[in-house]
């Protein structure tokens, strides 16, 4: 087998990214993920803990298949993966990219070429192919799910094109993990029907259940073909939101899916999807499979990750702190920063709002935080489109640690923001993601920083405090001597419109010190 990660003094990962444990920014990295089935190049950029995509680009190389009958890579599948790896070296020179760490998973580790692949490489391109043996890849494919889902506690489900990884994570850590050759590849080659096989998968899973011990636990589904599943289950149900980081599905209606797959033409499918050829060609195989984990493990949950061994790469090199740091709080600062007029003005509009969401739940206080840092980040947008701006941001844009409906939480909070009204909005179809609860909720939240954000440009709390008496439904805003000044129509206006968002009574009065 071809040398492992740690077989020298920097492994795959190089310089170290994070020397300073405080580290919020970070530089340009580059990862590429030589998979069996594609060869991926990421290029994060932006906030460390949530970092942005500068770049990416993937390539269906193929180059596992045929494996298991062979015993080596697919011949055009080499050629495709060494002018891609050619072509992603020159990209990162371009983008000054000093490092790019490229890993390897089943197909090089398995083939009896690998290492003549691996050299090929070296010699054409100057990129050193890391092969990870099945735990190391279970282990960065569960790292990556953690970068983007801090508490996912339960079972990470990777299928590549030649294996699948099973890793159990829970309190941010990555547990017992195994390799078994559950790739639509390989599973081409084992067996010619389908009873068959669902007798072979079975056979491997119940091995892996009894070494996993896993029974009836949340199910986090990692790689392309399992992605390509849960879009056709969004299609199935008319799903309203098509971002696929975070969207969940019981066993029982995922079931509903897969049956609903098998009776389908794939490529009336694929069309209306906008799926590959070659992706969609695995997924009957990757059905076959996902049933049998269905039905051996019983999943409470089937939850799908958009973050993987790629990111499972960058949280490696993390220190605990930065870990521990809120992805979605990291990103809104860092959006804050890079686009809003007056940086660090989230915060202080935070505080100034804080007297209204007294009791609140935790997850619920992260998004008034989330919405405060993001409040200002579109205001280049045309005014017209501000609003419907600011809900297409939170709503489809690159966030961890968000479900779909604190997204569209997020998202309605900043359209009010800008808009006091919602009626005829083409969003409504997402609001049906929340209860009227909710949405009324975002309603007040959007009303109150459409209030704050213009009462003061420098710092809200100087020119007065909000006091809200839920009980009596009175809404008082104390002013300063500097707030009395500040409060002009236009405030007054924004102000009496949260009082009737609360369905409150207004009351201004002098504060006292």
């Amino acid at each position: 087998m071809a040398e492992t990660p740690h077989d020298d003094d920097t492994g795959p990962f190089g310089k170290p990214l994070f020397d300073d444990p405080s580290a919020r920014a970070l530089s340009r990295v580059g990862v590429v993920d030589v998979g069996s089935n594609s060869v991926r190049m990421v290029v994060f950029d932006g906030a460390a803990r949530s970092p942005a995509y500068f770049y990416n680009e993937k390539i269906m190389c193929g180059l596992g298949k045929g494996l298991a009958e062979t015993g080596r890579l697919n011949p055009e599948g080499r050629v495709r993966a060494l002018a891609a790896l050619k072509r992603f070296s020159l990209l990162a020179k371009g983008m000054g990219i000093e490092t790019l760490t490229v890993v390897a998973t089943a197909a090089t580790r398995e083939a009896e070429d690998g290492p003549e692949f691996q050299l090929q490489v070296l010699r054409e391109t100057g990129l050193k192919l890391w092969v990870i043996d099945g735990g190391e890849e279970a282990r960065l494919s569960a790292q990556g799910v953690l970068l983007g889902w801090p508490d996912a506690k339960g079972i990470v489900c990777d299928m590549g094109g030649n294996s699948m990884e099973l890793a159990r994570i829970g309190d941010g850590k990555v547990g017992k993990r195994i390799s078994t050759p559950l790739g639509p590849f390989r599973l081409q080659q084992v067996a010619d029907t389908e009873k068959k096989r669902a007798a072979h998968i079975d056979r491997i899973l119940k091995d892996a259940q009894s070494e996993m011990k896993s029974e009836g636990e949340r199910i986090y589904l990692v790689g392309g073909s399992w992605r390509v599943i849960a879009r056709l289950d969004m299609e199935r149900r008319s799903y309203p939101l098509t971002v696929l980081h975070e969207y969940r599905m019981t066993p029982r209606g995922l079931l509903d899916t897969l049956d609903w797959i098998a009776s389908s033409d794939l490529a009336v499918l694929r069309a209306r999807t906008g799926t590959s050829t070659e992706r969609m060609e695995l997924v009957p195989l990757a059905c076959e499979v996902l049933r049998e984990v269905i039905r051996r493990l019983k999943p409470s949950e089937i939850d799908v990750s958009a973050y993987g061994i790629r990111e499972g790469l960058l949280f490696e090199q993390m220190p605990e702190k930065l870990r521990a740091r809120d992805p979605l709080i990291e990103a809104a600062r860092m959006a804050e920063k890079l686009s809003a007029r007056l940086p660090g003005f989230g915060k202080k509009l935070f505080e100034f709002l804080e007297p209204l969401f007294k009791g609140v739940t935790e997850e619920r206080l992260r998004l008034i935080k989330a919405a405060c840092l993001l409040h200002d980040t579109t205001w280049r947008a045309h005014p017209d489109y501000r609003a419907e701006a600011c809900f297409d941001n939170a709503t489809r844009a690159n966030l961890g640690g968000l479900d779909h409906p604190g997204r569209v939480f997020l998202g309605l909070a900043l359209l009010h923001r800008y808009k006091n009204s919602r009626a005829g909005s083409r969003m409504e179809r997402l609001f049906t993601l929340l209860s009227e609860d909710q949405i009324q909720e975002a309603e007040v939240l959007g009303k109150a920083m459409r209030f704050g954000a213009m009462f003061s440009v420098g710092d809200p709390a100087r020119a007065g405090r909000l006091v809200w008496q839920p009980k009596k439904q009175v809404l008082e805003l104390q002013l300063t001597e500097e707030g009395k000044g500040l409060y002009g129509e236009v405030a007054q206006a924004r102000f009496g419109a949260l009082a009737l968002a609360l369905k409150a009574t207004a009351k201004v009065s002098e504060l006292v010190e």
